[in-house]
């Protein structure tokens, strides 16, 4: 009986290269092509051993913070792959995708989480991999072979016009009723629009300077009521801070994501409209405009999207306009 000695990937790959190789150089030749081709791949796989799992994380985060992620985004890769990493043994090089396909399920089962989020958990992780593969800190992606998980397509609500209207009456200090203006006017990101300064807004053209995700620098436009009550709200500051919104009381700073947040969802409740939020009003802007024939593409550019299928999940078609289609094309 023959025994075959079972290789490393490394020595496979040695083997296969000296053999492809024999035919054009000699034996002297060959014996220092082993000797290089050794050294080099064995210098590379213990620089690679001696990196820990954290080393590996801690990378991918400085990478996407060139990229120009947000920090929430990289807080939200760094707790997922962070749980990741406490549940497998293993150096992540050697981590199979079966292991990877097992974590998903007893998540999901220990967590009692919907399709949607392990869907999310599953992407960041499969970002990871991703960018290991391109550092070549591994040779193939386990992620490659755990797909898209399917998600119930859910119509999103939008606000209405006459919520719109009684969130626009209940306002009790012009800087809210210019904030309500401009987020349903323009569709911009509730981080877009703290990071704004009064010199990006152009009063005359009606447009403003927004950057967005991986600091992308883009214009979006206001109509009439949002720049009436824009200057309304800057004729009645007392302050000197460039930013655009500001606390209400002393010393005036710069107001904050959770600031927006908290005031919008507190008109909401008191109104008893549900969910009343700043992305809300994104979506909004995005159903108005298709419903009124604006080009996807137009759409798309306006909200920042670097995907037209992101824009896409924002566009709800009105089932009031299905139906008078219907009417005029098929009745």
């Amino acid at each position: 009986m023959v025994y075959r000695r079972k290789y490393t990937n490394m020595e496979e790959r040695l083997v296969n290269i000296l053999n492809e190789m024999a035919e054009y150089l000699s034996i002297a030749q060959m014996k220092k092509l082993q000797e290089v081709l050794l050294k080099n791949l064995n210098e590379s796989e213990t620089a690679k051993s001696e990196i820990t799992n954290q080393d590996y994380l801690t990378m991918f985060l400085e990478a996407k913070k060139i990229e120009g992620c947000s920090m929430r985004t990289l807080q939200y890769y760094k707790v997922t792959i962070e749980k990741l990493l406490e549940n497998v043994a293993c150096n992540i090089r050697k981590i199979s995708t079966e292991e990877i396909r097992t974590y998903l399920s007893d998540y999901q089962k220990i967590n009692n989480c919907g399709q949607v989020t392990i869907d999310n958990i599953r992407r960041n992780i499969s970002s990871f991999f991703s960018w290991l593969e391109e550092e070549d800190y591994i040779l193939k992606s386990p992620m490659r072979r755990i797909h898209k998980i399917k998600t119930k397509q859910q119509v999103k609500e939008v606000i209405s016009d006459e919520a719109i209207e009684k969130l626009r009456d209940s306002c009790s200090c012009k800087r809210d009723l210019a904030i309500i203006d401009l987020l349903y006017s323009t569709g911009i990101r509730v981080g877009e629009l703290v990071n704004l300064n009064i010199s990006d807004v152009d009063f005359e053209l009606r447009e403003c300077v927004v950057f967005g995700k991986g600091n992308k620098e883009r214009r979006v436009y206001f109509d009439a009521k949002a720049k009436l009550h824009l200057q309304n709200y800057l004729e009645s500051r007392t302050d000197n801070n460039p930013a655009l919104f500001v606390t209400l009381d002393d010393p005036h700073d710069r107001l904050k994501i959770s600031g927006v947040e908290i005031r919008l969802r507190k008109l909401g409740r008191k109104l008893n409209l549900n969910k009343i939020h700043p992305h809300k009003f994104r979506r909004t802007m995005a159903t108005r405009a298709i419903d009124k024939g604006m080009p996807i593409e137009q759409v798309q550019k306006i909200l920042g999207h670097s995907q037209i299928d992101t824009t896409m999940q924002y566009a709800i078609v009105n089932q009031n306009n299905v139906k008078t289609s219907h009417q005029k094309y098929i009745a």
